[in-house]
């Protein structure tokens, strides 16, 4: 950062690396750190200061968006004024409780639901509907049990348009590769493990090239064991691609360990109370003593927002 920055001070310490992701936005507060802090070899900590920077040329902006849902029993606010901005190449993790509207977010930013007020453009384009540019995965993988491992690979690229077959099995082999299964291109789905099942569903979701690659929760339903083993590959094939990524989780840890910014979600109505950069250098190990405390401090926050947000 070549010039100071206006800030409103919010002290925080913690454990953290001294690596800082490039290009994170939000229209929102944000917490980054200070790259002048001096961090003592003996205890590495560094100050955060809550900033606002303007958005430069960002990939995804959800501007102003609002979602009620109506029944003969109750009406529920969703979201309310969400905004948020996503630059090219970043990965960004949305995290609160259960009804904080995180996933009808998504679906939004999917155009699989359209929102009452507010809008949500992607490179330029307002978003109207569902587009191969947006893609998702979830914590069910989806996969169709009639096919192969490269034929649920293939599956997308059918639909794609100005490619030659050869150059379709080319694309689907290279992502079978890039998340370890090019072993198994010839398995079928009950014959795979729920992590391979998930990189199936992952590799699908890839080969299409999406602008954009929308993930809900996609490793709930797993083991600990495989969960800590994706943590790795999802930063891999990150570092390979450098997809913009939107990732719901109700982890925090897990955010911490993907995620360049952390975006905390509130409920009654669903919207945006805070967002944190993690300044930890990639790859991430989960179990690491400075993610853990970085994931504790961003914990405490939420938990503090919440009850407070409670007794208003």
């Amino acid at each position: 950062m070549s010039a100071p920055v206006t800030m409103v001070t919010r002290r925080l310490s913690f454990l953290a690396m001294s690596a800082s992701p490039a290009g994170c936005w939000s229209p929102s507060g944000r917490l980054c750190y200070d790259k002048r802090a001096y961090v003592d070899a003996r205890t590495p900590k560094v100050d955060l200061h809550l900033v606002q920077p303007e958005p430069a040329c960002p990939k995804l902006i959800v501007e102003g968006v609002s979602k009620r849902f109506l029944s003969s029993r109750a009406r529920v606010e969703a979201l309310e004024d969400v905004s948020l901005s996503v630059a090219a190449g970043e990965f960004v993790c949305l995290v609160g409780p259960s009804g904080c509207g995180k996933s009808t977010l998504l679906d939004i930013i999917a155009g699989l639901t359209k929102p009452d007020r507010g809008r949500v453009v992607v490179d330029g384009r307002a978003v109207h509907g569902p587009g191969q540019q947006r893609l998702g995965l979830f914590q069910e993988p989806a996969l169709f049990p009639g096919l192969n491992v490269f034929g649920n690979g293939m599956f997308g690229l059918k639909l794609k348009p100005n490619l030659t077959n050869r150059q379709r099995r080319e694309i689907a082999e290279h992502y079978l590769r890039l998340v370890g299964l090019e072993k198994f291109r010839h398995a079928y789905v009950h014959e795979l493990s729920g992590g391979m099942k998930q990189r199936v569903a992952l590799a699908r979701a890839l080969a299409p090239d999406p602008e954009v690659l929308l993930m809900d929760e996609p490793f709930a339903a797993l083991d600990a064991l495989t969960r800590d083993q994706l943590y790795g590959d999802i930063q891999h094939i990150w570092a390979e691609s450098r997809k913009t990524i939107v990732f719901v989780t109700h982890n925090v840890r897990e955010a911490v360990c993907l995620g360049h910014r952390v975006v905390l979600m509130l409920r009654d109505p669903g919207r945006i109370a805070q967002a944190f950069d993690v300044p930890l250098a990639r790859p991430r190990d989960i179990n690491s003593p400075e993610l853990a405390s970085y994931a504790s401090q961003i914990a405490t926050a939420l938990k503090g927002k919440s009850a407070s947000g409670a007794s208003e």
